[in-house]
């Protein structure tokens, strides 16, 4: 009798064991699975710039524990990144894990479907970060490997997939490129002083991450006025492996005149104008004609004729009343606002957003997810547009 509460202290104690020890081997295999995927996503971002109108996607493949192979998509019309990963595998795949930023693609398109050939090599596990948004893939892709026998896991790390492929995802689901609208400003929130004088508002590094942002977008938008008050080249200067990216010109007004040096420099990227519909312009390599619409001509309509030509991203660049136009349309998705140490001050001088403004608080732009970090003497916030339900 006295032996019996010694058994069963023995008994629960190796049950409270093995579980510590299961709890103990499943936060690892997930902080494995975790360490893993982000490797993947950095693969991923290695395509930035390259790949519209397709996704960025990074895969390794993982063989006890130990990296074997990895690729990423390198730009539209190469080969997807699991392909690349398998060509870099210094043995047969099959068995191992997969790690894919996002669901495979099961359809044809200019490369054959990435969910037919992990079914053909075979590996055990396939871990994904996010579902293809994409109505031809929707699950297909997850769908066919585990009919395959493979096991799948989706959703790890998945925000993080998500704001990889923010603009992709909504360009493929809407239609619509992914819209930034990126300023400069003093702490006062002027963008010029009452003369005009804008050089330089932000700091070197602040323009050096503008640049970088050209460089990974698939166009830059601003208006006339700002292309003949500045004369901006709206080029990507970087040391290396730059892209400029498709110049387009909002003139709205008739301002715009082909002497400004986006229409003359020796660029790979072409200039487009948009104008209102009956109007024309001689000397850019595009002319966009769009209705009428606030601020002059209808934004909404010339996203949807730019995802048409396939650009997935812009970026806004001013000035203000362009800013306030987009605004106003509600064509913006992501604020990127550099905030300079100083003051500029004065009633007449350009403020970030001009045009009428909100009458009320309850019409203002409201942001959501926002950030604050410093880029050099500069603040950059980044923020995204708080989009309304439909019953709200």
């Amino acid at each position: 009798m006295h032996n019996v509460p010694k058994v069963k202290n023995a008994f629960s104690g190796r049950i409270v064991f093995m579980a510590v020890a299961t709890q103990k081997r499943a936060r690892t295999d997930v902080e494995t699975d975790r360490g893993f995927m982000r490797r993947a996503l950095d693969l991923a971002a290695r395509g930035k710039g390259r790949t519209s109108p397709n996704p960025m996607v990074g895969c390794v493949i993982v063989r006890n524990g130990q990296v074997i192979g990895e690729g990423y998509h390198e730009r539209a019309g190469l080969p997807h990144a699991e392909v690349n990963a398998i060509l870099a595998a210094a043995d047969d795949i099959a068995g191992t894990t997969v790690y894919v930023t996002l669901e495979p693609c099961c359809h044809h398109g200019k490369t054959p479907p990435c969910a037919d050939l992990l079914v053909q090599h075979r590996p055990a596990r396939v871990v994904i970060a996010m579902h293809d948004p994409n109505p031809v893939v929707a699950g297909r892709g997850i769908a066919a490997l585990e009919a395959a026998g493979i096991e799948v896991e989706v959703g790890v790390l998945e925000p993080e997939a998500q704001t990889v492929n923010e603009a992709f995802s909504k360009f493929i689901t809407k239609k619509m490129p992914f819209v930034i609208a990126k300023c400069g400003m003093s702490l006062d929130g002027k963008i010029a002083t009452r003369t005009g004088d804008s050089r330089w508002v932000t700091g070197e590094a602040s323009r050096l991450l503008v640049h970088e942002l050209r460089n990974e977008v698939d166009a830059i938008l601003v208006g006339s006025r700002t292309v003949m008050v500045d004369d901006p080249s709206l080029t990507t200067r970087l040391e290396a492996q730059a892209k400029d990216p498709i110049r387009v010109i909002v003139d709205a007004d008739d301002y715009l005149a082909s002497d400004r040096r986006v229409f003359s420099q020796d660029s790979a990227a072409p200039t487009w104008v948009a104008i209102p519909n009956g109007r024309s312009f001689a000397g850019a390599d595009e002319v966009i004609a769009v209705p009428d619409g606030p601020g002059g001509i209808d934004l909404s309509a010339l996203m949807r004729e730019l995802a048409k030509r396939e650009v997935m991203s812009v970026l806004i660049e001013g000035g203000g009343t362009t800013h306030a136009s987009a605004f106003a349309a509600g064509i913006v998705d992501k604020v990127m606002f550099f905030i300079a140490p100083k003051i500029i001050g004065g009633r007449d001088a350009i403020t970030a957003v001009e045009g009428e403004g909100a009458e009320k608080m309850a019409d203002v732009v409201q942001l959501e997810r926002m950030t604050a970090r410093s880029i050099g003497e500069d603040v950059l916030i980044e923020a995204y547009v708080k989009q309304c339900s439909p019953e709200s």
